[in-house]
């Protein structure tokens, strides 16, 4: 936010390049969100379609879609704490 406030060239720069991260970042997302929608429409057409592959496509795209979901991450606290004193 502070880049958007200064006049610096340097400032201007570093702003610009914000931009067009975050810019690339939203490509990125619709582009997962397509893959996503992409892997729902082939796992719907191919369980209607394969009878004696069944469990093994279920197991296929049940790993799949554990592997397109993000991890979930150990959130740390924000803030200051004091660490308490052994006594």
């Amino acid at each position: 936010m502070l880049s958007s406030v200064i006049r610096s060239g340097r400032a201007i720069a570093v702003n610009i390049e914000i931009m067009r991260a975050f810019v690339e970042l939203r490509r990125a997302a619709i582009t997962y969100a397509r893959l996503q929608e992409r892997l729902d429409d082939l796992e719907r057409e191919m369980s209607g379609r394969l009878d004696q592959h069944d469990e093994q496509l279920g197991q296929i795209f049940k790993a799949l879609h554990q592997l397109m979901e993000p991890s979930p991450r150990e959130r740390r606290p924000v803030g200051f704490r004091v660490r308490e004193e052994e006594t």
